[in-house]
């Protein structure tokens, strides 16, 4: 795996190795030796090695079947990885609680699907699980941060746009106080407007809150806007890791074509 200059210092920092987290108590996740086989024998995700600092929004791209989501959802178990392989503040998630992990490491899917009820029931879903009834301006505020004001409370899923819907869904992920968020094409069904809201958002929570954001995209323009560091996955490898404005300097043949093409 390649790391061209200036990439690195977000990975590492100035004590730093490629293997310790001792060294570097920023890295809020770290991946090591990330291995998946699918039933047939077809390689997914092939000895994937990676440090993801706090507070950063780092995007992840790729050709279609390079492994992309199976590494998203491997870093809050909606893909089981095996022990030792994936750590979230140094320590391993498979010792971690599943449900607690998941409200630290929230989720936002390509298409967003809402539980009946109204927005607010949706809002407070995370929380009423853990025995807390948010109040109505804890919603209120949950819909703001995630663009929405304040006319959207007692409106049904069906009412909803699908933007709208992606935004109801960003806050009942952050209903649940999560530490890191996950990405997975999450403005692909989405109007230009829709898009920038939600890309607003992400980089408004990162800046405020020190959010770690990790964010699949098939959008290269997207990755330039709002990242701060890019993962390259090739055929279940990290094959670079860059900062945006270097992406066209990757070095990978098929890397090459990929971002040509995309271009």
């Amino acid at each position: 795996m390649e790391i061209l200059p200036g990439a690195r210092e977000h990975l590492l920092g100035s004590n730093g190795n490629e293997n310790g987290f001792e060294e570097n108590p920023e890295i809020k996740i770290q991946v090591r030796g990330l291995t998946k086989v699918s039933e047939k024998g077809v390689s997914i995700l092939n000895n994937v090695n990676v440090d993801i600092p706090k507070g950063v929004i780092m995007g992840v791209i790729g050709p279609s079947g390079s492994g992309k989501s199976t590494f998203l959802r491997s870093l809050n178990r909606l893909w089981e990885p095996s022990s030792n392989s994936v750590f979230l503040d140094g320590h391993d998630i498979c010792d971690l609680d599943v449900l607690a992990l998941r409200r630290k490491i929230g989720m936002l899917f390509q298409i967003p699907v809402l539980f009946e009820g109204t927005v607010a029931d949706n809002v407070r879903y995370g929380p009423q699980l853990k025995g807390k009834k948010l109040s109505d301006n804890e919603v209120y505020k949950l819909l703001t941060l995630a663009d929405l004001d304040s006319s959207f409370f007692n409106k049904s899923g069906g009412e909803l746009s699908v933007g709208q819907a992606q935004r109801v869904a960003l806050a009942r992920t952050l209903a649940n106080e999560p530490e890191v968020l996950l990405l997975d094409e999450p403005t692909s069904a989405l109007d230009p407007i829709s898009t920038q809201n939600i890309e607003d958002v992400l980089v408004k929570l990162k800046r405020e809150q020190n959010m770690t954001i990790v964010m699949v995209s098939h959008s290269i323009k997207q990755i330039k806007r709002i990242a701060e560091i890019v993962c390259l996955l090739v055929n279940g490898e990290i094959v670079e890791i860059l900062k945006p404005d270097q992406l066209f300097e990757s070095k990978h043949p098929m890397a090459q074509r990929f971002l040509e093409l995309s271009s």
